[in-house]
């Protein structure tokens, strides 16, 4: 779920698992941009405005605070006249997807959809927003970067999210006889060799399907229904054994063997790597708080704990260079696990997150003890952290045989 979603430049070039915004520093604006006063950040929008600004206004309001008006504003003016949203408009006076125009694409009008859902008061963008996702469905039931692109599993994911966050049920979403949910079944990879309950960004070319593990995070969230904030799913009782690769497989299967998969490639380091040239041997912060988000969702809690620990002490550094969608992605991921954003390894992820945009409004909240705590706009919000959410790399595990039992 992190800011690569909305790299267009590197969809545009190929790069299926585009996590390079995730490691970036947040350099200074590109002097041929002038940073809209409503935005978060102050990087170059122009591959992740929309992205970013819907991942902080839903932290925000996750965290219980009220987005300021100018922000919120910011993010309903982008949207184009079809609905959709492109990664950022310079000028809005601009007509989209016509010549010099923006143009929209399902993952940052996923990402608005779930941010002005959770704000409330936006059912008309809502509507139009969704009306457009389902516009541009492909026959095989899944949805590309951008209209007519062919259909990758982090896309699908993320749309399926939103539907989701806008009450509309993805299994309802149909061209012809596919659903998206179909497409996440037929892409899981078999429960023996490598990469074993996993899934690939998209097929190559010739149809052979690689292990991406945060095409696998996006996965799981997508055949679960779930959008960037969920309650956490129930574990499997009795453990979980991969389901048979020459049956059908279910969503809820899909999602299962997706989260063993995950368990195993973090199992070790507690991390995900990098998949950028010349930088595999690095961590992917983003991509591993993806991991523990879809961990969380499905009810694997207990193999998000190390993850989420590594996160806790080392992603600091990486949200200060990274910017606002990061410290998004920390807030998520802490909600996922029910643990405090205030406290993430010593540093406030509430007060971070807040000072690089506008001042959220005031907001009083109930703590666990039932008492009220009269808050500022500026950091002092105490938050029950409840249990939910959302969407790199790694090295699938075994299987002996056709089953292995996975103990969440």
């Amino acid at each position: 779920m992190n800011v690569r979603r909305s790299a267009a430049a590197l969809a545009a070039v190929g790069v299926l698992a585009a996590a390079a915004p995730a490691t970036a520093a947040d350099p200074s604006p590109s002097p041929k941009v002038t940073i809209p006063s409503g935005l978060f950040g102050k990087a170059d929008p122009t591959y992740d405005g929309v992205w970013r600004q819907s991942l902080a206004l839903l932290a925000q309001r996750t965290l219980g605070y009220r987005p300021a008006t100018s922000a919120v504003d910011w993010l309903v003016g982008q949207q184009c006249d079809k609905g959709g949203f492109a990664a950022f408009r310079a000028d809005t006076a601009k007509a989209c997807e016509g010549k010099g125009g923006a143009q929209p694409d399902t993952n940052s009008t996923a990402a608005a959809v779930q941010a002005l859902q959770a704000l409330g008061g936006h059912d008309g963008e809502v509507r139009k927003a969704t009306a457009w996702l389902k516009s541009i469905q492909n026959k095989d039931g899944g949805w590309g970067y951008s209209p007519g692109a062919p259909s990758d599993t982090n896309s699908t994911g993320v749309v399926i999210g939103a539907f989701a966050a806008a009450g509309q049920d993805p299994a309802q979403l149909r061209t012809g006889d596919r659903t998206p949910y179909d497409l996440l079944a037929k892409w899981s990879l078999p429960c023996e060799g490598a990469g074993a309950g996993a899934l690939p960004y998209q097929p190559d070319k010739k149809g052979k399907s690689a292990a991406n593990a945060d095409a696998t995070a996006a996965a799981v969230l997508g055949a679960l229904g779930k959008g960037f904030v969920t309650e956490a799913g129930k574990a499997p009782e009795q453990g979980y054994a991969c389901a048979n690769s020459d049956k059908p497989l279910t969503p809820a299967e899909v999602a299962n063997n997706a989260s063993a998969y995950l368990s195993d490639a973090l199992h070790d380091d507690g991390y995900l790597k990098s998949v950028l040239p010349g930088a595999e041997d690095q961590p992917d912060y983003g991509n591993t708080a993806d991991a523990v988000v879809a961990l969380a969702a499905d009810g694997w809690g207990a193999q998000a704990k190390k993850p989420y620990a590594w996160l806790e002490k080392n992603a600091v550094k990486w949200a200060q260079q990274s910017g606002p969608a990061a410290y998004a992605q920390l807030i998520l991921a802490a909600h996922a696990v029910g643990a405090e954003p205030r406290t993430f390894g010593g540093t406030d992820l509430a007060r971070a997150l807040n000072a690089t945009g506008p001042a959220p409004k005031a907001a009083t909240h109930t703590e666990e003890s039932g008492k009220q705590n009269d808050q500022d706009s500026g950091t002092n919000v105490w938050v029950i952290v409840g249990v939910g959410l959302v969407a790199g790399i790694g090295i699938g595990f075994l299987y002996s045989g056709r089953r292995k039992k996975q103990q969440p």
